[in-house]
């Protein structure tokens, strides 16, 4: 036969006469093994109230472009270094041709014409046909003389051009040989011819200035050449370039029979305009 034991009908005391505290209540346990008073309870974070939220920034194709260069900044930059060089190398240029000017003072050549005679100046006019024809001769001396002393040309040969002052109508044509003028040197042509031959037919306002011109006491004449001139200093030549030398000033008497007469100037020295460009030498 077993013993019972029957609880206390009064509560335990502490050993100092104070009540001890009720036992808690058993919990609920659900079928999922957690307690009811658990279950619906979710862990809470604590957030700091100046903490900045984070948003997430849309996709954007700006700061995808960014990361490479555009193709206006290229262009920019290819069209600035261009400029650049470009006058990098006109200031080199420059610097040279100065340091070239100052150590060889070079001077274009020069012409004179010291004396021009003329033969004969015909101009006839048909009648029937109204067709005038011209016909004249000219000889003169041309002297050219370079004053460089570094500095060479060789001319290719001239075309000669004996033209009325006043009206500008071509009166005769000639020709100078091609020649060499050396560093200091002089030379010059005696009995450069012109002419017009009497095959030569006048349109009808051509004929009426030159008979105007020629019905002077005194006819105004000039001379005018072209050519082609290469240029060398030391190693450094040129290709061939134009010049142009024109005599002005000249006047004489149209002759009436076989006996020439001259015609005078007060300037015998010439104007030669030479066209020289630096892009045609070559070193």
């Amino acid at each position: 036969m077993t013993d019972r034991v029957f609880p206390a009908s009064k509560p335990a005391t502490a050993t100092n006469g104070v009540p001890s505290a009720p036992p808690p209540a058993p919990s609920a346990v659900n079928g999922n093994g957690t307690a009811n008073g658990t279950a619906n309870q979710k862990p809470q974070v604590y957030i700091p109230a100046n903490r900045p939220v984070y948003r997430p920034q849309p996709y954007s194709r700006r700061h995808h472009h960014q990361s490479r260069p555009s193709c206006r900044r290229v262009c920019c930059c290819c069209c600035f270094w261009s400029i650049l060089i470009f006058l990098l190398l006109a200031l080199m240029a420059a610097i040279a041709a100065t340091a070239v000017y100052v150590i060889y003072r070079p001077r274009p050549p020069s012409f004179s014409v010291p004396s021009l005679r003329i033969s004969r100046v015909n101009l006839t006019t048909s009648s029937d046909t109204s067709v005038s024809h011209l016909s004249s001769f000219f000889n003169f001396t041309l002297l050219s003389e370079n004053p460089n002393g570094h500095l060479t040309f060789s001319y290719a040969p001239f075309t000669v051009a004996v033209k009325s002052a006043k009206s500008g109508e071509t009166v005769a044509n000639g020709t100078v040989p091609a020649f060499f003028s050396d560093n200091k040197n002089k030379t010059t042509f005696r009995g450069v011819i012109a002419t017009s031959t009497s095959a030569r037919e006048l349109d009808p306002e051509e004929a009426r200035r030159l008979k105007s011109d020629l019905a002077r006491a005194r006819v105004g004449l000039e001379i005018e050449m072209r050519t082609k001139v290469k240029m060398q200093m030391g190693k450094v030549k040129s290709e061939g370039v134009e010049i142009k030398v024109t005599c002005r000033g000249f006047e004489g008497t149209v002759p009436k029979g076989k006996t020439p007469t001259v015609a005078t100037s007060k300037r015998t020295k010439c104007k030669s305009d030479l066209s020289v460009k630096v892009w045609k030498w070559s070193f």
